[in-house]
């Protein structure tokens, strides 16, 4: 699951994605083959930790499985 990471709180990418350019036709990110097309990874994932992006728009996302 995606989540947008804010200073004080997790929003969910409905919240935010819906009016960014690059988000798909349902207001989503975009995912091709497993990865994150709209963000750029800024961490990768470990045992404890899921992997982050930083998506254009300014937000940090994480892939929270």
């Amino acid at each position: 699951m995606l989540v947008i990471l804010m200073d004080d709180q997790v929003l969910s990418p409905q919240q935010v994605c819906q009016s960014c350019l690059l988000a798909d036709q349902h207001g989503q990110p975009r995912w091709r083959k497993g990865r994150l097309c709209c963000g750029q990874t800024t961490l990768q994932a470990s045992q404890q930790l899921p992997t982050h992006y930083n998506c254009p728009m300014g937000f940090r996302l994480a892939n929270i499985e």
